[in-house]
């Protein structure tokens, strides 16, 4: 296959894999096939609908690196679904009576675009997917490889999304700050609300991520510098069920001895029961493009914290969500490795003609390749059982029984 000129496209929420990506395909690009030339598509889908681009400049390729400094995503994000019709039209991304996934073929054809690289989590490459087949049903000579940013790690079958080691350190480091505020209140209970719609993975690592950087912190009991006023007392993630009254009863215990109580909370955990009670008193629910319930109207984090908060006898409770933190932090280097890896599969795989998702395909061993867009899903749900997971429960005095795995959608 002929490669003459490629676009690039990032989409979905943020994480900390974005900008280095970006700069990791054009390294490679500028590397392995200088003559091919690069452009970009500005805020995702919203860009190539409206046909909004630009050139990667001879300089850009040449600065770069500079890319992998920088969290965000520096060409723009937004969230397009090119199958929600009603919605691109009520947001003027196409006009009544349009086909958004034609009217994104044209423009990649306009734009003399051999091969479309997009960027995203599990809604970012189903569209891709969508894309990709009407591209390929109506004879269009192009090719869709995509790359998996997910910081919930929940894309199926790929083994390790870009960004999710990242955005656990960074929720680490968010917590070790907030977790200092249990002085300033007696009985504090401390709510770390994190990201993860469906998957508990990112809530774990978080939890285990804070708890390695203990291993390395210095106390001193004496003056009330414990390890255990700043530990992890409860983990609570999608993928477990437990029964509230009995772990209240814990936590109280812990409130008893350390005048304080922190847990960690998925922002997908008790998502469905919130729901019915506020639908139950009458509210609307609001929804994104995707049909997903926006998290944020839905604050499981505060659901908990209220829920626990007189079952422990708390003085004060406060909510802290370190997601946007998180995923906006740059990428740490054991992200920026992975991601150079994808990134010269994506260019070795976009000049062979190979569309798919670039990943470690779990079903193949591991094999880092050109994943079938039809494979892809999002939703995957965090093992509960890997000893990692176990020993973090251990650890932090919390019974297996309080985490039952339950069903998925």
């Amino acid at each position: 296959m002929s490669v003459k000129r490629v676009g690039i496209l990032t989409a979905g929420g943020l994480a900390p894999c974005l900008s280095s990506a970006i700069g990791a395909l054009i390294q490679t690009y500028t590397e392995t096939s200088p003559e091919v030339e690069i452009i970009c598509y500005r805020s995702g889908y919203k860009g190539l609908l409206l046909g909004d681009s630009f050139v990667v400049t001879p300089d850009i390729r040449d600065k770069a690196a500079i890319l992998h400094e920088h969290g965000g995503s520096p060409i723009g994000n937004s969230r397009v679904k090119l199958t929600n019709v009603d919605d691109c039209v009520k947001r003027g991304l196409v006009e009544p009576g349009q086909d958004p996934l034609q009217v994104a073929a044209e423009r990649l054809r306009t734009d003399q675009v051999d091969v479309l690289h997009t960027i995203g989590g599990d809604d970012t490459n189903t569209t891709a997917a969508d894309l990709a087949a009407f591209l390929a049903k109506n004879d269009y000579a192009l090719t869709v490889v995509g790359l998996p940013k997910t910081i919930d790690n929940d894309v199926i079958p790929i083994q390790q999304s870009l960004g999710a080691w990242t955005a656990a350190e960074m929720g680490a480091r968010f917590f070790e700050n907030i977790v200092s505020e249990h002085s300033a209140n007696p009985r504090m209970l401390i709510v770390h609300e994190v990201m993860g719609r469906n998957c508990g993975w990112l809530t774990a690592a978080t939890a285990v991520k804070y708890r390695e950087r203990l291993d390395h912190t210095k106390f001193l009991p004496a003056v009330g510098l414990t390890r255990q006023s700043v530990d992890v007392h409860g983990v609570y993630i999608p993928e477990m069920r437990f029964e509230l009254e009995s772990e209240a009863q814990r936590l109280r215990a812990v409130m008893d001895q350390h005048d304080c109580v922190n847990i960690f909370i998925s922002e997908g955990a008790g998502v469905e029961t919130i729901v019915e009670e506020m639908e139950s008193r009458g509210e609307v629910v609001p929804r994104d493009a995707f049909g997903h319930y926006k998290l944020d109207a839905v604050n499981p984090g505060k659901w908990f914290g209220k829920q626990f908060a007189e079952m422990l006898g708390a003085e004060k409770t406060l909510i802290q969500k370190s997601g946007y933190y998180a995923r906006a932090a740059a990428a740490n280097q054991e992200d920026i490795s992975l991601i150079g890896e994808c990134a010269r599969k994506a260019v070795e795989c976009a000049l062979a003609g190979d569309g798919g998702v670039i990943g470690q395909d779990e079903d193949q061993g591991g094999e880092l390749r050109a994943i079938e867009f039809d494979r892809i899903k999002g939703g995957k749900p965090f093992d509960i059982n890997v000893p990692w997971f176990g020993d973090l429960l251990a650890g932090i005095g919390q019974p297996k029984n309080a985490a039952v795995q339950t069903h998925h959608a």
